[in-house]
């Protein structure tokens, strides 16, 4: 039989570096760097920075809000039917300063172009990082609140904005990936040492552990050589199939991939092509991971050497 190695951890990816940590409402002693759309880090908490995050009057960095559907119970009260997440609001307090007027302008547009922007290019990001190296992140889109205070001395060379940001997704994510890599091991010769057998297929049958407090969609990456392969989610037995021949592709050849999005499904070959139809629609469920253990078996029909099967995701959390 084939032999199935062992879950891998993929190391950690840097962050980037990080402005001083200081006390953070809602979030601790963490230090926090606002990343725009381009990439560019603005350190937030910084105080001897020439731009920084006022402590007073942060909110939105907690426990993501929630809507709450009931219906009415014969005996009284009520009965709960769904909870749906909903779009987090954070308001973030700047403080922007400069050596005189010229220099404070440049910085109160800089930073009001660097948020401004997401609007038209994508998400920024904010990361929250703190003293144990952890660090969690949030996708940004500027609402309002870039103005300054219009008092006596202000607009001078300082000034402070009120901004709102909103998420779309209210969750903190997680700034490294969890990764579980089965592969085959090699083949075994029938009368060498003795009478045995390999198999033509990888079973792979393992627990794997999200850490975060809410479901997680994974990205699976499938490496040939495979004819097809069966994804099971152990507690549910939801399961879907990846049958390459059903996009007239045949079986992956060796060092062939294919990679399958769960949120918003996806498949695509290794050269961008469209895969979606190589599922077995309307039977294949694209199943998450909740928090804590999950067992998780998946099945390569027509492996051999080079064959694997990649799943990666990246823990999400309530609070950053």
């Amino acid at each position: 039989m084939p032999v199935i190695a062992a879950p891998i951890e993929v190391p950690p990816e840097g962050p980037g570096e990080q402005p001083p940590p200081v006390v953070v409402p809602e979030v601790g002693y963490a230090s926090i760097t606002y990343i725009d759309p381009a990439g560019t880090r603005w350190p937030m908490t910084d105080t001897s920075g020439e731009w920084f995050a006022l402590a007073e009057g942060v909110s939105g960095l907690g426990a993501a809000p929630y809507s709450l559907t009931s219906d009415p119970h014969p005996r009284g009260g009520a009965r709960l039917r769904h909870v749906q997440p909903l779009p987090r609001v954070i308001v973030w307090p700047v403080f922007v300063k400069g050596a005189d007027h010229n220099v404070f302008t440049a910085n109160w547009r800089n930073l009001a172009r660097a948020f401004t922007r997401t609007l038209r290019e994508g998400p920024g990001v904010l990361e929250v990082a703190r003293p144990d190296g952890s660090v969690r992140r949030i996708r940004v889109y500027y609402q309002e609140g870039w103005d300054g205070r219009g008092q006596r001395a202000t607009g001078i060379n300082w000034d402070s904005a009120v901004v709102t940001l909103w998420c779309e997704d209210p969750y903190w994510v997680d700034a490294v990936p969890v990764s579980v890599h089965r592969e085959t091991g090699a083949r075994t010769d029938f009368l060498v040492p003795y009478p045995s057998i390999s198999s033509g297929q990888v079973l792979g049958a393992t627990t794997v552990t999200n850490a975060g407090d809410v479901d997680v969609w994974p990205v699976w990456t499938i490496t040939g050589p495979a004819s097809s392969i069966t994804f099971t989610r152990g507690d549910t037995g939801e399961s879907f199939t990846l049958a390459p021949a059903a996009v007239g592709h045949g079986a992956l050849a060796a060092g062939e991939t294919v990679t399958v999005s769960t949120d918003p499904p996806q498949v695509r070959f290794q050269d961008g092509a469209n895969w979606i139809g190589a599922l077995n629609w309307p039977a294949a469920a694209l199943w998450s991971l909740p928090p804590g253990e999950t067992p998780v078996t998946f099945q390569l029909a027509g492996a051999g050497p080079g064959s694997a099967v990649d799943l990666t995701f990246y823990p999400r959390y309530e609070t950053a």
